[in-house]
């Protein structure tokens, strides 16, 4: 039986922090360190993958295996075998921590905390034609395993890197989700500003006014190329955008997000020898990666696979939450209901389809491409459209009884598995965009 303590609560109430955004960022820059091994050559990958730190998510059983048998963790971690040899693809889990420690004063004062304020979860499919990509909300109660420095109790999500580092927060995840997590990254805060510069900008649609006293942000509606401190002030408005939580912060960096793989998936960046090696120095700066990825082979392969993939096929959601009786106010219960389809899909390595792209502070762009124009001239000799409800109706004409809508855990015809209403999020095809807090 797990034991109970009381959730913590933190008094001071602290301005929102860069690092539940950072990770938005690090999904494309791990993939392009590994790009930028192939591109560059292997002073490129020798010289980005220098300076990143490394942490090991060995298990103690691991270890003392490890030891009886003459092996160490470094054996460990070479034995991973290669992305295209992995049995049912890549779980990649991106934890953005709090920690200000060595930071600079630029987020405040260092308070000794530790929290992974960002969790996101990438499962990349074994013939790499589909990924998904699951953003855990900060406040999400679950249950913390037993971890070195603490754990055993029922707490929100991001108290997890606290009782044992990334790999307690691995531990957590793995626990929540029933799959196996080899690969991790930890992500500090000076990092979005470099990325986001590397890559010249990414273009981001506002839908209304976002206006955010707490971050100092304020964006007109329309399309703004964001980078540097406009990109972070960006990503770390909560107060400015949807309903002014956490879940719908996620919705609008999913925004950010999907804008970002279609910027860096694109010839003018993957082409680009400076925008390339300039965001894998940023990510490598500023990220402690597992062993098992902090390969540079590995790191490549991971890339490659994620390289060529229809952006129809990435899709980004939020684990699926509701507000329950009996967790805090401000905090969310994991519905495990909406959560078994979803990891299902990912457990049998299916891609997922959302029921409609947004979330609570995201909306479809209605200037995307394919969206139908309002200003466009109506030809009045065209026949009818049978499917608009303003169309005259022939009463003689027969009525076709309408078709069911699919239930959710459906496979639809593309092969995706059809997600509940409640699970929100888009593809890196949709084009979205952020709405304010009104």
């Amino acid at each position: 039986m797990t034991k109970k303590t009381p959730i913590a609560r933190h008094g001071r109430l602290r301005s929102p922090h860069p690092l539940r955004t950072v990770a938005t960022t690090a999904l494309a820059a791990v993939a392009v360190l590994g790009i930028s091994g192939v591109t560059l050559g292997a002073y490129a990958a020798w010289d980005v993958t220098r300076s990143i730190q490394t942490v090991s998510l060995v298990s103690d059983q691991e270890a003392a295996a490890a030891q009886a048998s003459g092996a160490d963790g470094a054996d460990i971690a070479a034995a991973a075998p290669a992305i295209s040899a992995i049995d049912g693809g890549v779980n990649l889990l991106l934890v953005g921590s709090d920690s200000r420690t060595g930071q600079g004063d630029a987020y405040g004062d260092d308070e000794g905390a530790e929290l992974n304020d960002v969790t996101m979860l990438m499962h990349i499919a074994q013939d790499h034609s589909s990924a998904t990509v699951v953003s855990f909300p900060r406040d999400l109660v679950v249950d913390l395993p037993e971890c070195p420095e603490g754990g055993g109790y029922t707490a929100p999500i991001n108290e997890s890197l606290g009782q044992g580092g990334l790999a307690c927060t691995v531990l957590t995840v793995e626990s929540l989700t029933g799959l196996s997590i080899p690969f991790a990254a930890e992500i500090q805060f000076n990092g979005v500003i470099e990325m986001s510069n590397a890559v010249g900008g990414v273009p981001v649609c506002v839908a209304e006014v976002i206006d955010d006293p707490f971050t100092g942000v304020y964006l007109e509606p329309g399309t703004h190329p964001l980078k540097g401190a406009d990109a972070l002030g960006f990503l770390r408005t909560r107060h400015g955008v949807g309903d002014g939580s956490d879940i719908g912060r996620i919705s609008s960096q999913q925004v950010f997000l999907s804008s970002l793989v279609r910027t860096v998936k694109s010839d003018s960046t993957l082409t680009d020898f400076g925008k390339l090696y300039g965001l894998a120095k940023a990510a490598a700066s500023n990220m402690t990666l597992s062993d098992r990825l902090a390969s540079p082979d590995t790191m490549v392969s991971i890339a490659l696979a994620l390289k060529d993939m229809d952006l129809s096929k990435v899709t980004f959601v939020a684990y699926p939450n509701f507000a329950a009786d009996w967790v805090p106010e401000g905090k969310v219960a994991p519905d495990s209901e909406a959560a078994d389809i979803l990891f299902a899909a990912i457990l049998a390595d299916q891609p997922v389809a959302v029921a409609a792209p947004g979330g609570v502070a995201s909306v479809v762009d209605p200037a995307s491409p394919g969206a139908p124009d309002a200003a466009a001239p109506v030809d009045p000799s065209a026949p009818a459209d049978p499917t608009d409800p303003s169309a005259p109706i022939d009463p003689a004409a027969p009525v076709a009884p309408a078709a069911p809508a699919p239930a959710p855990g459906t496979v639809l015809a593309d092969g995706s598995t059809l997600l509940p209403d409640s699970v929100k999020g888009q593809t890196a095809a949709d084009y979205t965009c952020s709405v304010g807090n009104e």
